[in-house]
């Protein structure tokens, strides 16, 4: 989704991204689902001003700290049983939005263990902070 650089809201952000986070999750409403956690894939990428990711300095205190977004993320997914994918993005999605600077976020997840016959399954989503 770089391609969301081109927005007019986002020309002057940078993409910074988390791409296929492992985590062990309860999530799906399907009986043997709720059985056993199951491997999920996360990616989340966030556009973040430039102006308010300075690399003048080269220092962390003026970025996004990626440890913070990633275990983040991790736990947010192993707090609790989520029974659909659309749900834990919206947490995730929400939680990356309150990081500070985060003009917009995207966000997907799959489930490739899921199914024997596909690759994975998976949702992606996209939300703007307010105005």
């Amino acid at each position: 989704m770089s391609s969301l650089l081109f927005h007019p809201r986002l020309s002057d952000c940078r993409r910074i991204f988390i791409e296929d986070l492992e985590v062990q999750a309860s999530i799906g409403f399907h009986e043997f689902e709720r059985q056993a956690r199951q491997r999920v894939k996360i990616t989340v990428a966030l556009f973040v001003p430039i102006a308010a990711s300075d690399s003048n300095r080269d220092d962390v205190q003026d970025t996004l700290d990626y440890d913070k977004l990633r275990e983040g993320i991790a736990s947010l997914a192993a707090s609790r049983h989520f029974n659909l994918q659309e749900t834990l993005i919206d947490e995730v999605l929400s939680f990356c939005l309150e990081l500070g600077a985060v003009r917009a976020a995207t966000v997907r997840t799959e489930k490739p263990d899921v199914y024997p016959d596909c690759k994975t399954v998976g949702i992606e989503s996209i939300r703007f902070a307010p105005l």
